[in-house]
């Protein structure tokens, strides 16, 4: 069978690409999408790459001239003037592609890792160039699905330039990773194991209706008129009795992830240090991030004492982050005499598996009462609530209120009125002791599991006592993201362990959420995760051969 002729602008990394004149460079490419059979075999992808990357370097060739010679053999960002950044030229580039038809709506472009390779950029241009796109409107990104064409610009005007007014800190706000977690969870196509979630399907659901119903019948025109900035007094007793302290020093918010939002511009300003947990919560670290910190990071399972000592001294921080009980996303819990508090994230408290977690710092800081405490239901409910509190001097929760009652004048009261009636009968601690049991079958099913698909020493993990999450640890050479994007194509989600480092970390980490799926789909998780560890070792040469 004669082999296929290949195309001028194929491989255009490879050797000198000749155009045989300017109408055939200005000859339209057609692209055929593949279906059936043809759409599902694994060289689909590259077709789709060559031909993508076939439309842009067409768009780069000589304009005037015939048989003219161009040599690409050091990449887009050789090829391309450096009148302005790369990222802008390859959106042009895409753009005008779009405009003409030759990238047609609904075409899937490459994966950003894979374009970034064939055209020999850092893979943030390829990340920029997207994000250009899709607030242009001409892409729109599906998490587990990739990036398509959505439409054809408009002709006859060009896009505003929405970017040129956003202020430095909107700019800056550009990770991603907690926006793609919550749509993944969401995703009923994809077996999520990236989004800290609880076990919905044990919530009350019944119990709930009737507290609703309850409520609704007794107190109506408190549900659905404006409340306290501070939260309802009712509620804030109910938390106090519960949970510990005075119902005059919580503040009701709308979860934990509010609170510390709160609190970074309460606390922060541009330049400040902050000291938090390395690895931490990704939320924490990027609301600190925005309001301007310095992020200094304290190794949180080491608990080095010394150590946070040296850091308090060199850096002077404004505030220390940890989330020192069932440790997100480590699962650590950190002994009561190594702890340095200020701001605690005690989200995870009530979700011990094992012996019972140590007192909150909160409760144990008598003397200099400089303990913040966050804390949520999302956790131990359902993240859907949107409701948790914080814990703090008075001062800081008038403050607090004061700048919350800026952008959120008040809590939902209805989901303040209904919580209230959980606890009051006895519903929500049953629920906790239910989950609790629940995700312990949870977290056995996933150990299990994994111990048995995957090979020893491929993905090493400690068996946490508590929390929502295995803290995992490649074998050397397997990048989790090359994992991630394997699994990601048969529909499991995991998230790496970058977004939980201030500094660089994390390229061999996954955090895997074993409460979020039913035990009996443990087993395909834990197959797809071997596959696709060891598809990432194929792609290392550093990766040990034994996987592959």
């Amino acid at each position: 069978m004669p082999s296929k002729t290949p195309s001028p602008y194929s491989n255009p990394w490879s050797k000198t690409l000749t155009v045989a004149s300017a109408a055939d460079r200005k000859a339209p490419l057609t692209y055929t999408r593949p279906s059936g059979r043809e759409a599902r075999t694994a060289s689909a992808p590259a077709l789709e790459l060559d031909w993508f990357v076939e439309v842009l370097m067409r768009r780069m060739m000589p304009k005037n001239g015939n048989q003219q010679s161009v040599q690409w053999m050091n990449g887009l960002s050789a090829a391309l003037p450096r009148t302005r950044p790369i990222y802008r030229q390859l959106v042009a580039l895409v753009e005008g592609g779009i405009a003409r038809g030759e990238v047609p709506p609904g075409f899937r472009l490459p994966p950003e890792r894979d374009l970034a390779r064939r055209l020999r950029v850092s893979r943030a241009t390829v990340v920029s160039a997207y994000r250009e796109l899709e607030a242009r409107g001409l892409l729109r990104g599906y998490v587990g699905r990739g990036t398509f064409v959505s439409a054809k610009p408009d002709a006859g005007s060009a896009p505003f330039a929405w970017r040129g007014k956003m202020s430095a800190a909107a700019l800056n706000s550009n990770d991603t990773t907690v926006r793609d977690l919550v749509s993944a969870a969401a995703d009923p196509a994809l077996v999520s194991l990236a989004a800290g979630v609880p076990a919905l399907d044990c919530f009350p659901t019944a119990a709930f209706q009737h507290a609703m119903n309850d409520v609704l019948g007794k107190h109506a025109a408190v549900a659905w008129r404006h409340g306290p900035t501070e939260g309802l007094p009712a509620f804030r007793a109910a938390l106090a009795e519960r949970f510990g302290g005075d119902p005059e020093h919580i503040l009701v918010i709308a979860g934990a992830q509010q609170g510390l939002d709160l609190l970074a511009r309460c606390l922060i300003d541009p330049g400040d240090a902050v000291i938090v947990d390395r690895p931490g919560y990704l939320g924490a670290i990027q609301s600190f991030r925005t309001a301007g910190a310095r992020l200094v990071g304290w190794d949180i399972a080491g608990a080095d004492l010394d150590e946070l000592e040296e850091l308090m001294l060199r850096y002077r921080p404004k505030l220390l982050y940890t989330n020192p009980t069932h440790h997100n996303p480590t699962g650590y819990t950190m002994p009561i005499r190594y702890r340095v508090p200020i701001v605690e994230d005690d989200t995870y408290r009530e979700l011990a598996l094992g012996a019972p977690a140590p007192p909150p710092l909160f409760k144990l800081d008598d003397a200099h009462r400089v303990v913040i405490r966050v804390n949520s239901f999302s956790k131990m409910l359902a993240p859907g609530l949107r409701l948790g509190w914080i814990s703090a001097v008075r001062p800081i929760v008038e403050q607090l209120s004061l700048i919350k009652q800026q952008v959120d004048p008040h809590t939902q009261n209805l989901s303040q009125l209904v919580v209230c009636e959980l606890i009051g009968r006895g519903v929500f601690d049953r629920h906790v002791a239910t989950i609790k049991a629940e995700h312990r079958r949870r977290r056995d099913a996933m150990v299990g599991a994994l111990r048995q698909h995957v090979p020893a020493g491929a993905l090493r993990f400690d068996v946490p006592d508590g929390g929502m999450y295995l803290w995992c640890q490649l074998q050397p050479g397997v990048r989790a993201r090359a994992v991630q994007d394997h699994a990601r194509r048969e529909s499991v989600m995991v998230v790496t362990g970058e977004p939980f480092y201030v500094d660089q970390g994390g390229a061999d980490r996954l955090r895997i959420c074993y409460t979020s799926q039913p035990p009996e789909r443990a087993d395909r998780a834990a197959r797809t995760l071997a596959r696709s560890i060891a598809a990432a070792a194929r792609e290392d040469p550093a990766a040990p051969t034994r996987l592959v």
